[in-house]
């Protein structure tokens, strides 16, 4: 199963750095270009100058975004801006946030560690979603400038027992390396382990375990796809080179702090669409429940839909909700008994159980025929986690209509994971994100990670 190990992360000086709020970043496949723009100005030694570089006139195969963040990670370690751990450390974190479900806060625990990379179908590193060429393209040209992870993959782990926990909680007893505020009104801490009795501990516990990812699916593959190269430049022994590992976030998927939030689809479609013809066709597949959005303001509107999205989810037939521009009138689909098998008999029964893989298969598609190439065009779909903004954006007309859909469940992720399945695109959010800048990790090719 996985093997995990400590590491010399890399971390920005916390004897001179100041504010560290203001070094940090959301991962970069989340960041719009005015956000992008604001971490920039936020400090001048902001993270986002390495994820997510700047693109300029002129642009040139020596200077570009990806040289570029390599001469800032160069530079930034030279001057000691960013320092390594003289020994190698298995890093432990909270990160409180605001949680609308369970009360004003939530904390997710979790560990930063390296994990050895599996080649596809092992077993022990098990996706969920398809990936994009483009975007690990992206990517593996900022590896290859920079010979470091700078983001780590969201992984989660099965324990209901609360054992990784347990052993971790006596070493967050003391002082935490680093504690601060993040923009978003979350707060983050973080301790450095060098205790080699906690890291065999760890290293025993997912040597028994398979991981999931939850987040992080092109840089994951992308880590593979450097690891080969450097395979093929400097070969496969002695054994564990630190090519052969990428970096990894890891989180009990019964973490209480672990959250799934919704991925709705919002349309803005050229096509003609007849809500009453959609309906009419939809009720020999679809049980109908017409009603208005109520509440003052999209909050309100957005809480009352949810809660009965979430009650109707709860019989474990998918349900989705239909909006339409410029009306408050919305429509409840829940699919009738027996009628999954519409979606063919290629598809596999942990799948024909997904909300987004009905509205793909027998809406989108079938019903208002969309191609595969078309799903996956983001200039006719946008794909957005908050309820309160999507249905705003769909009434005030920025989008023709919009689905709105129950999250994805863990125990979902897991069985089509276990099957060795994927789901379609932005089938699950995992909430809340991961920081970058928290801890980097440098890739010499010469260095051998120790696993316990």
């Amino acid at each position: 199963m996985a093997v995990i190990a400590p590491f010399r992360g890399i971390t920005y000086n916390f004897a001179t750095a100041d504010e560290l709020s203001r070094l940090m970043a959301p991962p970069y496949d989340i960041i719009s270009e005015e956000g992008r723009k604001r971490y920039y100005g936020n400090h001048p030694n902001n993270v986002i100058r390495l994820i997510l570089g700047e693109k300029k006139t002129g642009d040139s195969d020596w200077d570009n975004p990806y040289t570029r963040a390599a001469e800032y990670f160069r530079r930034w370690e030279t001057q000691g801006i960013l320092v390594r751990s003289e020994r190698p450390c298995i890093y432990i974190t909270s990160h409180s946030f605001a949680d609308s479900v369970q009360g004003p806060s939530s904390t997710r625990w979790g560990i930063l560690a390296l994990v050895r990379i599996e080649e596809e179908g092992s077993g022990a590193i098990l996706p969920h979603e398809r990936t994009f060429s483009a975007h690990k393209d992206d990517r593996l040209r900022l590896m290859r400038s920079c010979n470091a992870h700078f983001s780590q993959i969201f992984s989660i782990y099965d324990d209901p027992s609360k054992d990784v926990l347990s052993m971790c909680r006596p070493y967050t007893e003391a002082t935490p390396k680093m504690e601060f505020g993040f923009e978003d009104g979350s707060f983050h801490r973080m301790w450095e382990i060098a205790d080699m009795d906690l890291h065999e501990e760890l290293a025993y516990f997912f040597s028994q375990r398979a991981l999931y990812i939850a987040d992080g699916h092109h840089r994951y593959e992308t880590s593979r796809n450097y690891r080969n190269s450097m395979r093929a430049r400097y070969g496969r022994r002695p054994a564990n080179k630190s090519y052969e590992f990428t970096m990894m976030y890891l989180c009990a998927m019964q973490d209480p702090g672990l959250k799934v939030l919704s991925s709705h689809r919002l349309l803005k479609t050229s096509r003609a669409f007849d809500i009453e013809r959609f309906l009419q066709d939809g009720k020999n597949v679809f049980d109908v429940e017409e009603f208005m959005l109520n509440g003052s303001d999209w909050n309100e509107r957005a809480h009352g839909l949810s809660m009965r999205l979430l009650e109707t989810g709860r019989e474990k037939q998918s349900t989705l909700c239909l909006c339409t521009a410029g009306s408050l009138q919305v429509y409840l689909l829940k699919i009738k008994a027996g009628m999954e098998a519409l979606m063919g008999e290629d598809i596999h029964p942990a799948l024909k159980s997904l909300d987004v893989l009905v509205l793909s298969r027998l809406i989108l598609q079938k019903a208002l025929g969309y191609t595969k190439e078309d799903l996956d065009n983001d200039r006719l779909i946008k794909y957005e986690s908050d309820l309160s903004d999507s249905l705003a954006a769909v009434y005030r007309g920025d989008y023709r209509i919009g689905f709105m859909l129950n999250p994805t469940r863990i125990e979902q992720v897991k069985e089509v994971a276990d099957n060795h399945l994927v789901m379609p695109r932005k089938s699950t959010y995992f909430y809340p994100k991961v920081l970058t800048g928290l801890v980097l990790n440098k890739i010499d090719p010469n260095e051998i990670i120790h696993v316990p």
